[in-house]
């Protein structure tokens, strides 16, 4: 088959969104001939290294430059890379036309950027049309708005603004109609995605591991038993919830315990005077923005990750710490509460922010008096991220669902 992907963030060896796009595409070209419509600005020449080093015959790539907006990277504000995105994706629309005239696509999948309020034009080429997995329908319990300041509840709103007036595009609303197949990252999205028209909505996670990733993580050996030590790997921002971790961990009382947070951001000075006001601050090490080696290496000296963000979409960490066999804990919400199960951490509820710090504290109370319950946790960590987020498996079963989509059959594969 030919498959057109449409990646506007896609580059080898990274996370996040140009991970997501690269990884979809490298997978899925092991099965069909790859069209790639992406931006050249950072990616390029990663890109070419690697194909250099590890070619791979059917992934094309086809690099698309507004020509009256050369690097959207230079504005540096998120609202001029949200209006650059919507106007590459006009462009996307226009190439993709072309290419289809010449090549004659069997189906085309929009990978990247992983949001659903904004529309896709290429879902209105007359090919069978896959969206997704996209996110962003998760958003922070009001109640937990008290412990914003002015600036991160003025974020939080335009946040919502920028969400519904996407969801009142007309196209958006057309891309979700258009769709063979909508994938949501969370249940909280995909509920927005089916309000918007799109008949057929699963929900997946975007994210995904490789083998030798897993494999490299496996090999750290399980905290012995003796102290335990928390670990938080985020940016420092106010949605990220470590404050609640933080209160946890001094609710606890765990005074052979430490909690260490890595990360940087706009909360640092925050987060550092509340561990001080709690009285825990020689109980917890701030390690500030670390290369990732280091920060897995950090993640294998811990016993458990905390992560009690109020709207993720993905929470790769979350994979990562299962991977290395170590329990999450985590809020009910979003991304983090599809990836943990009873089995490989704790869940716990965010209906105020009161509650969510004592279901914290009593998990990690919990993890840190059972060490034979961090190991069974970890242990089916392990085997959850090995059977449910494999990129050889995801790559596998999109060549499957495209076959299926381009024979028009039905579609009811169960999601992760």
């Amino acid at each position: 088959m030919k498959v057109l992907i449409s990646a506007y963030s896609c580059e080898p060896g990274k996370g996040s969104e140009r991970g997501v796009g690269w990884n979809v595409a490298r997978e899925v070209a092991k099965y069909h001939e790859v069209w790639v419509l992406t931006r050249p600005d950072e990616s390029k020449e990663a890109i070419e290294a690697e194909l250099s080093l590890n070619p791979i015959p059917n992934l094309h790539f086809v690099y698309l430059t507004l020509p009256f907006w050369k690097d959207s990277l230079r504005w540096g504000q998120s609202g001029a890379m949200q209006l650059h995105y919507y106007l590459w994706q006009i462009q996307a629309y226009l190439v993709g036309k072309k290419l289809h005239e010449n090549i004659g696509f069997d189906v085309i999948h929009h990978v990247t950027f992983v949001r659903y309020a904004c529309p896709s034009f290429l879902s209105f080429l007359p090919v069978p049309f896959v969206w997704g997995p996209v996110g962003g329908g998760e958003s922070a319990p009001l109640p937990f708005w008290t412990d914003f300041n002015w600036k991160n509840k003025l974020y939080e709103v335009a946040r919502l603004a920028w969400r519904s007036l996407g969801e009142l595009d007309p196209f958006t609303r057309l891309t979700a109609r258009r769709s063979a197949i909508a994938y949501a990252t969370t249940e909280d999205t995909a509920k927005r995605v089916r309000k918007m028209g799109a008949s057929c909505v699963q929900v997946d996670a975007a994210i995904g591991m490789f083998a030798e990733e897993f494999e490299q993580l496996a090999q750290y050996p399980p905290p012995d038993n003796s102290s335990v030590r928390f670990i938080s790997i985020a940016r420092l921002l106010h949605w990220k919830g470590l404050h609640l971790g933080l209160r946890a961990f001094a609710k606890a009382k765990l005074s052979d315990a430490e909690y260490w947070i890595l990360g940087d951001g706009a909360e640092i000075d925050r987060l550092q005077d509340l561990a001080l006001n709690l009285g825990i601050a020689s109980q917890v090490k701030f390690w500030g923005l670390l290369p990732r080696e280091e920060v897995l290496a950090k993640l294998g000296q811990c016993s458990v990750l905390v992560h009690p963000s109020l709207h993720d979409s993905g929470a790769g960490v979350c994979l990562e710490a299962m991977a290395a066999g170590r329990p999450v804990i985590c809020l009910d919400l979003g991304g983090p509460a599809a990836q943990v199960t009873s089995e490989t951490g704790f869940k716990v509820l965010a209906d105020n922010p009161e509650q969510s710090v004592s279901g914290l504290c009593e998990a990690m109370i919990r993890l840190a008096s059972d060490h034979n319950l961090r190991l069974q946790m970890g242990q089916s960590g392990q085997q959850r991220v090995r059977e449910c987020y494999s990129w050889e498996v995801k790559g596998k079963q999109l060549a499957q669902i495209y076959e299926e989509i381009f024979a028009g059959k039905s579609l009811n594969h169960q999601s992760s």
